[in-house]
């Protein structure tokens, strides 16, 4: 059952801190899973979170590091020593303790570094930190399990029962040649109903997917995805196994990278959160909100060139809203479609077969909607046929541009290397209201003759 922290629960923590009864809050926070005791750390001021953190034991405190907000994760290090921040660093994996050390000040790293007492340990984690954290060699840990390919099998369980103790979780076992170079991988099946004395060159599957360390974490993310890999081993330049990856790290890049496209399809040029200060979350809101006011700049100067239709028909520009809504939801959702595809791998054929099949589209979707409009604009607001089918003709035109808008914008964006997540918000929203009035107007025109 998932715990809940309640506002009962947090007075009960703060009242036992107050009075100081150390083994009653440790007692209490126990049997309490360590992301739990992170997040009720986050819900404490700094003075009463540093409290907890220094009466629990470095092996559970190793875990809430990693679970911490990394606003709070750098206020807890602050107050550590380097010495105590290196025992906490021995509790962890490889990768784990890389990405806690990359926070630091270069010069506190330096001293950490120096103060973790398991020197292979020390050495893994520096090789860590020379990887773009952005990378498999930056996403990578150092445990794994791997045998040598002109081992026998009894040689091998020997050998996997020494490097097993340095791994919480065997997924994998991987063959190497004597430049520990990665061969292949070997079936625990195979490895337990064959004579000890076998060579496992002769048992070992020399099919193994794997991932160089300079690999994208996109892009090793869906590989694992695609695959339903449980851990994926890296290789370097020349074909040596240096790591491997396991699903919780790819959980959390599929994780941010959801959350940064989320935030950039709404227009937030930042990674921000709800409770960042109002000058961060301005600095990521406001430049799209910029842009969407001047777009709605242009589209008043459009309308303004148009001022005679006021005159003439001044019903036209009831229905400017409903043409821009429109613009601007079907260009959102033909560009929602395509980055998903991009973001997916699944986006097959050219872009002008995109193109295509989106005309279709759009133009089947239009005339739907078209018809609907000049039903309801004559029987429900009582509008001349003319000014209906004007208006109508319109939205089958900006939605056939609006579609083809929305498709186009982001696999050109993608093309040069830019988040086609971009083409999904304001960009998309403004630039088709833009086009929509001006096509809307400019059809009037030419129809009404004004």
């Amino acid at each position: 059952m998932e715990f809940k922290i309640s506002r009962e629960f947090l007075t009960n923590i703060e009242q036992l801190i107050k009075e100081n009864k150390e083994h009653e809050l440790h007692d209490l926070l126990h049997e309490i899973h360590y992301a739990d005791i992170a997040e009720i750390m986050e819900e404490l001021d700094h003075d009463e979170a540093s409290y907890i953190f220094k009466i629990l034991d470095s092996e559970t405190t190793s875990e809430i590091l990693l679970e911490l907000d990394e606003e709070v994760r750098v206020k807890i290090l602050r107050d550590l020593s380097p010495k105590e921040i290196a025992e906490e660093l021995d509790e962890l994996s490889t990768d784990d303790a890389a990405d806690i050390i990359a926070e630091l000040p270069q010069g506190r790293k330096e001293q950490v570094i120096s103060e973790l007492e398991d020197v292979e340990h020390a050495k893994d984690i520096v090789d860590l930190l020379r990887y773009d954290e952005d990378s498999a060699g930056g996403l990578m840990g150092k445990e794994l399990v791997k045998v040598n390919e002109n081992w026998n099998v009894l040689t091998c369980v020997k050998e996997m029962r020494i490097q097993a103790e340095n791994v919480s979780r065997v997924h994998s076992i991987y063959v190497v040649d004597d430049e520990n170079r990665l061969k292949g991988r070997l079936s625990l099946k195979d490895l337990l109903t064959t004579s000890t004395k076998t060579p496992i060159s002769e048992v070992y599957i020399p099919k193994v997917d794997y991932v160089k360390v300079n690999t994208k974490d996109v892009e090793v993310a869906r590989i694992m995805q695609k695959y339903d890999l449980e851990a994926i081993p890296v290789v370097d330049e020349m074909g040596r196994l240096v790591g491997r990856i396991t699903i919780d790290d790819i959980i959390d890049v599929i994780k941010e990278e959801a959350d940064k496209d989320y935030q950039l399809a709404a227009g937030i040029s930042q990674d921000v959160e709800a409770d960042d200060s109002i000058i961060q979350l301005t600095k990521a809101r406001l430049p799209w909100l910029v842009l969407a006011l001047f777009g709605g700049f242009i589209a008043v100067k459009i309308s303004g060139q148009f001022g005679d239709a006021m005159e003439k028909f001044g019903v036209l520009f009831f229905f400017t809203p409903l043409i821009a809504a429109m613009a601007g939801n079907v260009g959102v959702q033909s560009s929602a479609i395509i980055v998903q595809g991009l973001a997916n791998n699944t986006l097959s054929g050219t872009i002008w077969q995109r193109l295509y099949k989106e005309m279709k589209l759009s133009i089947f979707n239009g005339l739907i909607l078209a018809f609907i409009l000049l039903l309801g604009s004559h029987f429900l607001l009582g509008v001349d046929y003319i000014i209906g089918i004007t208006v109508s003709i319109s939205l089958i035109t900006v939605i056939i541009i609006a579609s083809l808008i929305g498709t186009f914008v982001p696999i050109t964006l993608n093309k040069y290397g830019i988040d086609p997540a971009l083409a999904t918000g304001p960009f998309i929203t403004t630039s088709n209201d833009i086009f929509g009035i001006l096509i809307y107007f400019s059809i009037a025109k030419l129809i009404l003759g004004f």
